[in-house]
């Protein structure tokens, strides 16, 4: 997807230093709703590839006391008729995303429990107007593995989000997902690059297994 000239500009520019792993991480995991991840639905595809590497990913979690957090994106009548939401005008295809609806649902598959957070957005990223950011910072975390859908929109601005947040990053690159492989590529190219460090799977099990391992900056 890119080339020596790529790599050169980026290195020149200071980009790339591999993010510090805090002993406190959280899993959050973004919009993976029923909208999203089954390809019947106009704003779907399948995830079920994702759906399941993020499963595991969960159950890693539970293993150290890791939290786990969720979002869905859900507009009221407000937000579509009314023209309360400008991202609609953009994005007018985002208004089947209704509240109540088997869209806004978490994807049946994932493994949440009564006693996970799932926080209700409006914008891309998991942070704005949400109190995802408080809700980190009460339990303690100093590192953010996202996941989630689609990495080109909600992933790539919760990830912008969690840094100027002040959190370090992970995104493991089996559990995020696009509509198309194009923008997929592009954006964790550029999320590596940038804001976080975009790891395999095996990398991120072992991590959220056990976060005071070698390698994990303790606080």
């Amino acid at each position: 997807m890119h080339g020596d000239d790529t790599d050169r500009t980026y290195e020149r520019a200071g980009w790339g230093a591999r993010t510090p792993r805090g002993s406190r991480p959280a899993v959050v995991v973004v919009d993976l709703t029923r909208g999203f991840t089954e390809p019947e639905f106009p704003t779907g595809s399948d995830l079920t590839d994702v759906v399941a590497a993020t499963g595991d990913l969960i159950a890693a979690a539970r293993e150290s006391g890791a939290p786990v957090l969720f979002t869905t994106i859900a507009y009221g009548p407000a937000d579509v008729e009314g023209g309360a939401c400008a991202w609609l005008r953009k994005a007018p295809g985002l208004g089947i995303l209704r509240a109540g609806s088997e869209l806004a649902d978490l994807d049946p598959r994932l493994p949440r429990q009564d006693t996970d957070p799932l926080i209700v957005k409006k914008g891309a990223s998991a942070f704005f107007g949400t109190d995802l950011a408080a809700m980190l910072v009460t339990l303690r975390v100093d590192t953010v593995l996202i996941c989630g859908a689609t990495t080109s929109g909600c992933v790539r601005a919760s990830v912008v989000d969690a840094v100027q947040s002040g959190f370090d990053v992970l995104v493991p690159r089996a559990c995020v997902g696009d509509r198309a492989a194009g923008p997929h590529d592009a954006n964790l190219f550029d999320i590596d690059a940038k804001y976080g460090d975009v790891i395999d799977q095996d990398d991120a099990l072992a991590y959220v297994r056990n976060p005071t391992a070698t390698g994990a900056v303790v606080p």
